[in-house]
């Protein structure tokens, strides 16, 4: 893509003198060139409105059920629903006479699904099929019945729930292994240049059945019933745990998506696989409530104390904050104006410092609604300034160096609210009172006491306060425990014994993960990339469309456009589903051990997962978020209920009424969290943010006033701020305002000044090896269990070793003679010499 602001693009050279004509009176000063309106008003559009209004955003799980439910079915699939309406009704026919199925009592409903699950074993796959759509009618809320969307929610799940007591998910699962196995469907769809919708029928219907099931008994509701609640239980325990030699389930699906990555099947339905597989490992894991409740109980088995507060409720409790000025960032271009012109504002000064107070934290308007222009200066660096991970980004942070208009009073006392406190408690590590004491201890004595933070001789009485304040603050992780436990257990293998690990879902899933961990990471991380707004199409890219593109092309205009927004559609979810999938694995496997989590944190960074997060937020995160790439009236489950009306080219244009995609919202909410879970404690990844020009990226997601959101990317440029330097750090000073008040504080964290020795760089590489041999010790010492094993007891007794039976293959007993005469009796044997060696 041209630089917009390149000389030679259409617009003025960057240096902003023109021609060298002058108009000023002849003072000197260059001319403004003629492209400079034209280019802040392109600044403008391509940025957004600045007064973004806060969005009414909660984060949870997932998203209400309809919509859970209707972003499983792409726009090209909705004639299906009469295809599958119908196989029901002529199989309904033939078995119960005179009645429709809400009609029926519960014994008869089970029997006739009896009678279905009987008629799929057959060698017919197209009467197979039309049986396996008749299920899903009824898995869909049997909706030809129904007068509202309501009551097709509520007969889909007391469906799912009926079908799954009749054993209705096992006999799908034996045919989804029978599809994933099928050889001519794979060589088949190879063959082909171009796959559509009809290459993946008989997966679309058994995954459709499979994900209702698994997400309409996985919510739980007050209203249900003994059964439904024992039900839920005895389904997740099979979905959990390896039944009957067979894999877990999410490995399953795990497997389909590398298979899919490498081209040997590229007619599975992705978009399906990756939403059932997001959610099964929620609710065989749990959830983000869930979560919080196993940190809770393993603090209190670990002996720890209780948690100060849960994240996600103080999360919800802050208010969002403005987003800074639009102008340029002097820190980027490294322009400044010049002294004469800084010492013309000298007067202004106080405003100056007022505007640059905070986000809107203290005060209730908006102080960026009448904000004047940028100045000349700043528009003139515009050429410069702006740098990209793919070679273009907006710098966004400067306030101008211009006093308010004379309208505009100063903020009155009366006015300013000030907040009761920060929202965090903050915290201390134990190597941070460590490192305090060191320092103290080299200053005030001349000599240091490792490891020991009791020991306070010599100090002077304020040392004695701080180190007090600081082991009030002291927090000990579960990490920091998991940590300590495995180097006992490195050092004294035989006399700690063996570690006994319990059997939970997330042990179970790390143990099946655990030797294609590898190519499952890297999978993934190629869809997300191929369903990124801001991925390039590449001839060697993965089709992500296969279960989305029509048989037959579409010929008009309305058609083009339905399919287009179809396609955008699919991309969200599937960016959506990742991105959920990625961030809860992440979290439980480091609640379940610190190891576990970091193992698959590096193989997510060794596959560039930290550059394709910032690629991704490369781009208008405001218009992304509000974008609106649905058509309400073909969504399940108002497509089935009302009667379509004629699309016409305003309607798709028009998308919902809703101020914000909520899907959208949540999948960058879950990426930026990602990539702080990625790089927390991390200085040699927190440099590849900086090395990726991170900083400008995630000051334009400032824009979307969403608290959480803004959160976590304050979060992302408080870990990088020692690392910009001090011109960064003075011109970006309502972004390090923001940082104090919403960041949670860490006692000696030196983060605004850059002096931590942790900002030193020289041993980054040896820190990520250090980590990669600990994962090493950690899962050879836990799961790799070789018979030979230096620890094992060896059998030392001649008659028990001769004594031993030993099997032999069958056709040895026919070669029997054969070998002695081979082995035994051609081989000369020196006695002489086997009694010197021995």
């Amino acid at each position: 893509m041209e630089d917009p602001a390149a000389p030679g693009a259409g617009n003025p050279p960057a240096n902003g003198y023109g021609n060298g004509n002058s108009n000023d009176g002849g003072k000197g000063k260059p001319a403004a060139p003629k492209g400079r309106e034209t280019f802040r008003s392109q600044r403008r559009e391509s940025e957004g409105s600045v007064d973004c209004p806060t969005l009414e955003f909660e984060y949870g799980d997932t998203d209400g059920h309809a919509a859970e439910s209707s972003e499983l079915y792409s726009y090209t699939e909705n004639p299906e629903f009469t295809t599958n309406r119908r196989c029901f009704e002529e199989d309904f026919k033939t078995q119960v006479q005179g009645k429709e199925w809400l009609e029926l009592e519960e014994d008869a409903q089970k029997t006739y699904v009896m009678g279905l699950l009987d008629r799929l074993e057959v060698v017919s796959r197209e009467r197979r099929l039309k049986v396996a759509r008749a299920v899903l009618y009824l898995a869909q809320g049997t909706f030809g019945e129904c007068d509202s969307e309501v009551d097709v929610l509520h007969w889909s799940r007391y469906n799912c729930f009926l079908l799954y007591q009749m054993g209705t998910f096992s006999a799908f699962l034996e045919l989804l292994h029978m599809e994933i196995d099928n050889s001519q469907a794979c060589s088949s769809a190879l063959r082909k240049p171009a796959i559509s919708i009809a290459d993946s029928t008989e997966l679309r219907v058994l995954l459709s059945v499979m994900y209702l099931m698994v997400e309409n008994i996985r919510l739980e509701r007050e209203t249900d019933s003994y059964g439904w609640r024992r039900a839920r239980e005895t389904f997740r325990t099979e979905l959990s745990f390896s039944m009957h030699n067979e894999e877990p389930f999410a490995l399953l699906l795990f497997s389909m998506v590398t298979k899919f990555c490498s081209g040997l099947a590229p007619h599975f339905p992705i978009k399906k696989v990756l939403l059932l597989l997001w959610k099964v490992v929620m609710f065989t894991l749990g959830g983000f409530e869930q979560l919080q409740a196993l940190k809770v109980q393993k603090r209190e088995e670990l002996g720890l104390p209780p948690l100060a507060e849960d994240s996600i409720q103080v999360v919800k409790s802050m208010r969002a904050a403005s987003p800074p000025s639009y102008t340029l960032d002097l820190g980027e271009s490294q322009l400044a104006p010049p002294p004469s012109k800084l010492r013309g504002r000298r007067g202004s000064r106080r405003q100056l410092l007022t505007k640059q107070d905070s986000l809107d934290i203290y005060n209730e308007r908006d102080l960026f609604k009448t904000e004047e222009p940028a100045t000349e200066e700043e528009e003139e660096s515009a050429g410069e300034g702006e740098r990209t991970l793919d070679g273009e980004l907006d710098l966004l942070e400067q306030d101008p160096l211009v006093p308010p208009p004379p309208s505009q009073a100063p903020l009155s006392a009366e006015r300013v609210a000030f907040p009761k406190g920060l929202p965090w408690t903050p915290k201390v590590r134990q190597k941070d009172i460590e490192h305090f004491l060191e320092m103290s201890r080299n200053k005030f004595i001349g000599f240091t006491l490792e490891q020991d933070t009791d020991t306070l001789v010599g100090l002077p009485r304020p040392i004695h306060e701080s180190v007090k304040t600081l082991k009030q603050h002291k927090y000990i992780s579960i990490a920091d425990v998991q940590i300590k436990n495995e180097e006992e257990l490195e050092k004294c293998p035989m006399s700690l014994g063996e570690e006994v690990v319990a059997e939970t879902p997330c042990e179970i899933l790390y143990q099946g993960m655990l030797c294609s961990l590898p190519q499952y990471m890297i999978a993934l991380l190629k869809i997300l990339l191929a369903a990124a707004p801001t991925s390039k199409a590449k001839t060697d890219s993965i089709n992500i469309l296969a279960d989305v593109l029509p048989e037959e092309m579409p010929i008009t205009v309305l058609q083009s456009m339905k399919l287009g927004i179809d396609v955008n559609r699919h991309k969200e979810i599937i960016v959506k589903s990742i991105s959920a999938l990625l961030l809860l694995l992440l979290k439980h496997f480091k609640l379940n051990h610190i190891y576990q989590f970091e193992y698959v944190s590096q193989h997510l960074v060794f596959a560039n997962c930290i550059p394709l997060i910032l690629k991704f937020f490369n781009q208008n995160i405001l218009s992304y978020i509000t974008a609106k790439n649905s058509i309400s009236v073909l969504d399940y489950p108002c497509c089935i209920i009302q009667d379509l009306p004629e699309l016409t080219t305003e309607s798709l244009e028009a998308g919902d009424n809703n101020q914000f995609c909520w899907r959208n919202l949540f999948s960058c909410i879950n990426l930026l969290r990602l990539l702080n879970k990625l790089t927390k404690w991390k200085h040699s990844r927190t440099m590849m943010l900086v090395v990726f020009k991170s900083a400008p990226i995630l000051k334009r997601a400032l824009k979307v006033k969403q608290a959480m959101l803004q959160l976590y990317v304050l979060k992302l440029l408080k870990i990088q701020t020692k690392y910009l330097g001090r011109q960064w750090r003075k011109s970006n000073m309502k972004t390090m305002s923001a940082i104090y008040q919403k960041v949670r504080h860490r006692m000696n964290d030196d983060w605004a000044y850059g002096n931590d020795i942790d900002a030193r760089p020289w041993d980054f590489q040896a820190e990520e090896c250090t980590l990669r041999a600990n994962i090493e010790a950690f899962n050879s010492r836990r799961y790799d269990r070789p018979q030979d094993s230096e620890f094992s007891p060896v059998d030392n007794c001649l008659q028990s070793v001769l004594g031993q039976r030993l099997d032999l293959p069958e056709d040895f007993h026919y070669s029997y003679e054969l070998w002695l005469e081979r082995e035994v009796f051609s081989q000369p044997i020196c006695w002489e010499e086997l009694l010197q060696n021995h």
